[in-house]
């Protein structure tokens, strides 16, 4: 039936429906977003680094299949920020990021253990926060960002409602242009995955995962959940646009990806 009322009812009016009903239902979340002594920490965090890396440059390392072909070692002396289960090629890499981002609920839940574990500035969403002990010390939480999947904006400030733009990579964009960071290159935002179904339909992976740049990323058993990538390429036009209109840029240093947003550069170059 939903999907029927979809076809019928015109794109603008639906996903204003669709977005209304999302608001509606976080209305509950606000208190605790801005009030809890988590969102209150994190929200102190995050005044702290604005701007803390301005006019530099920085690298978003997605992880897709082309990292393979990527030799990470060149990033260690660089300001880096990883997302989700980029730790599991640490050991390989020599270094860890910079930073670390995660918003996804499955993978949050699932590896919250190793997220828990890693040493360096985490960034993850607040709905996420009740997988972490309510007996944290305020020191040794994660920093808790208020991301929503509704409500498109790019915001240069993420202190308050980040919009996820159905990626952790567009999270980390506003994230870096938060911090002050002028320049942004992306690299392993492959922008194609192999496994194709429904936008945002929760799947178990059967086996090795051809999707990303280890085969035990999302291995045997791993809920995880399609991407929506047409709703990602939207965000990712609102940053290059935000960014260009703000003297900022955003370059794609890919190996191969399929992502055509912003211009590209050669990886080898740019060192």
């Amino acid at each position: 039936m939903k999907q029927t009322l979809k076809n019928i009812i015109p794109s603008p009016v639906w996903e204003f429906a669709r977005q209304t009903n999302d608001a509606i239902r976080r209305l509950p979340e606000l208190p605790n977003a801005y009030l809890h002594p988590w969102r209150r920490e994190s929200i102190k965090r995050l005044n702290q680094l604005k701007d803390i890396h301005k006019g530099k440059r920085a690298f978003i390392i997605g992880n897709g299949p082309s990292l393979k072909q990527t030799d990470l070692t060149k990033l260690k002396n660089e300001i880096t920020f990883g997302m989700n289960r980029i730790y599991i090629a640490f050991p390989e890499m020599g270094f860890e990021t910079t930073y670390f981002v995660s918003i996804n609920n499955l993978v949050i839940e699932q590896f919250a253990n190793d997220i828990a574990s890693l040493n360096m500035p985490k960034f993850l969403s607040w709905r996420s926060h009740h997988f972490f002990s309510p007996t944290l010390e305020l020191s040794n939480i994660p920093t808790f960002l208020y991301t929503s999947y509704t409500g498109k904006k790019i915001s240069p400030n993420v202190t308050g409602r980040v919009w996820e733009g159905a990626t952790v990579t567009t999270v980390a964009l506003q994230l870096a242009y938060h911090m002050g960071i002028s320049q942004v290159i992306l690299i392993g935002v492959d922008h194609n995955f192999t496994s194709k179904g429904e936008a945002n339909k929760t799947v178990t992976s059967q086996g090795d995962d051809p999707n990303h740049f280890m085969p035990n990323y999302f291995g045997k058993g791993t809920k995880w959940q399609l991407p929506d990538l047409d709703t990602s390429e939207i965000g990712y036009i609102m940053a290059r646009d935000f960014f260009q209109k703000n003297n900022r840029k955003i370059l794609d240093a890919t190996v191969g990806g399929k992502l055509t947003v912003f211009p590209k550069v050669d990886y080898n170059s740019l060192f």
